[in-house]
């Protein structure tokens, strides 16, 4: 009799794929993998022809619809590596029986990490003058206190929240603002829950935190702009198309706000050079949520997921067996 073949799992995102802890951990499982090695950006028919044979996917940014679904149709889950959603169709997934292995927050305190770095860092000019220094400019201004500034949370979820709690000891007065009810939260971290028309007009900074969908597509507009401090900050580092990128380069430009960090854009890579270039901005690559630490825990969540999903229980057993063997040898 022939034995089933192992499930045939590839892997999309080209982090992960060289991330040698998570491929070998991957390729532990009684299972066949493809890793994307070389790179590559798969989009449209490109990623259906990476995908069309594969049972299960570990999946970064690319876009996962129902014409990706209906024409990869051996795909059983796709594992997310990451948090957003917004590239998943949920739905789509849902009618074909196409399991979605998701943990939300798994990535929290590395984006909220980095948040509190570009609050200082824009506060006390160290970006802008340590720029200006490599030129031979030598200018000696060193900016604002960050402590007892006003910030306005857009968006109270795990990583709004997170942030939150790290806030507490600079003494900022915390506005905040979410589409459920996050009062228990606020109380208890002395959040003052307002408008998000609030948030911008008395926020010394607004930082940006949450998911890309229809309601929050260019949430953060000219509009927006204008109601902000002309010496007062934006941070963004939920997804590119939550702001109107040409609104923020107006308002950069003509000092409607002091300045931006944003690590996330419309179209990744950037392409804008007239944008990245601004003085008053300062861009990163979206590595908020990729510390070492989190960029791990997020691999072996899709892992996991992977492992639930495709792995029969005599294989679960075989596994479980397996490293208790390496266990005991180490």
């Amino acid at each position: 009799m022939c034995e089933c073949p192992k499930p045939l799992i590839k892997v999309t995102s080209p982090s992960f794929s060289i991330n040698s802890l998570l491929t070998n951990e991957l390729k532990s499982l009684p299972i066949r993998v493809v890793l994307n090695t070389a790179g590559k950006r798969f989009k449209g028919e490109s990623l259906v022809e990476f995908l069309n044979d594969a049972d299960g996917a570990i999946i970064g940014l690319e876009s996962v619809n129902a014409d990706l679904l209906d024409k990869c149709s051996r795909l059983k889950i796709v594992s997310k590596y990451g948090v957003g959603l917004d590239n998943i169709d949920l739905d789509a997934c849902r009618k074909r029986g196409v399991a979605v292995g998701w943990k939300p927050g798994i990535n929290k305190r590395s984006v909220s990490e980095m948040v509190i770095g570009q609050m200082i860092g824009l506060s006390r000019n160290l970006f802008s003058h340590s720029n200006l220094l490599r030129t031979g400019d030598w200018q000696k201004d060193g900016g604002c206190l960050f402590s007892d500034k006003t910030v306005g949370i857009i968006g109270l979820g795990n990583i709004g929240q997170d942030l939150a709690k790290l806030l507490q000891p600079f003494g900022c007065r915390l506005l905040g603002n979410d589409i459920l009810d996050r009062s228990v939260f606020a109380n208890k971290h002395r959040i003052k829950l307002v408008n998000k028309e609030e948030i911008f007009y008395s926020s010394d900074i607004v930082t940006i935190h949450v998911p890309l969908t229809t309601s929050t597509h260019q949430l953060v507009d000219m509009s927006s702009f204008e109601l902000m401090n002309n010496e007062a900050y934006l941070i963004n580092t939920s997804r590119g198309s939550v702001v109107d990128q040409s609104a923020l380069k107006k308002a950069l430009k003509n000092g409607c706000i002091a300045g931006a960090a944003i690590d996330v854009f419309e179209e990744e890579p950037p392409t804008d050079m007239s944008f990245l270039q601004l003085p008053n901005l300062i861009p990163t690559p979206h590595i908020s949520g990729n510390s070492y630490e989190a960029v791990l825990a997020m691999g072996r969540n899709s892992i996991k997921h992977i492992e639930d999903n495709l792995l029969t229980s005599s294989d679960k057993d075989l596994l479980d067996r397996s490293n208790t063997v390496l266990l005991a040898a180490n």
